[in-house]
């Protein structure tokens, strides 16, 4: 099972890359995880936000590799715990699909993006940075794929 990360936005600051970059290394062997950043829809006096979205949209919905189990992060989804999290990844191995999980720009996932999703996950009830999202998500599933290999990590 590979992972794949479909993100809004690019070039995210210098410690955020050097975080998922350790994420990333350290998953390459449970779950290899892929980085896909796509363009933030143009924004600014004059333009159409929803226009800005729906091509946000379009673009995640383009980079959802073909059978791949589609997880949006969404602050009303689902809210799971670390454990919850891990138990959720053994059911996603067996079912034997892929992941695209999906994360929003600063307006957050088009309708398109959200409408696509076989789930919906919370991270909280906080607001958090769309760049820093990616990090958190990268180092929960280290945690989780951590706790399924009895790996010392995680020692909740």
């Amino acid at each position: 099972m590979r992972a794949r990360l479909i993100s809004v936005g690019e070039r995210m600051p210098g410690w955020v890359a050097e975080g998922f970059a350790e994420y990333h290394k350290r998953l390459s062997r449970e779950l290899p995880l892929e980085l896909v950043e796509l363009k933030l829809g143009e924004r600014g006096k004059g333009r159409d936000l929803q226009r800005a979205l729906d091509d946000e949209g379009a673009a995640m919905l383009a980079a959802i590799p073909r059978g791949s189990q589609v997880i949006a992060l969404d602050g009303r989804g689902k809210t799971w715990s670390s454990e919850e999290l891990a138990a959720q990844l053994a059911q996603w191995r067996m079912a034997g699909r892929d992941l695209a999980f999906l994360i929003g720009g600063p307006d957050g996932l088009a309708a398109s993006a959200l409408a696509r999703a076989d789930q919906r996950f919370s991270l909280g009830a906080l607001t958090l940075p769309h760049m820093l999202v990616r990090l958190i998500l990268a180092e929960q599933l280290y945690r989780a794929t951590s706790l399924l290999s009895n790996h010392p990590y995680h020692r909740a």
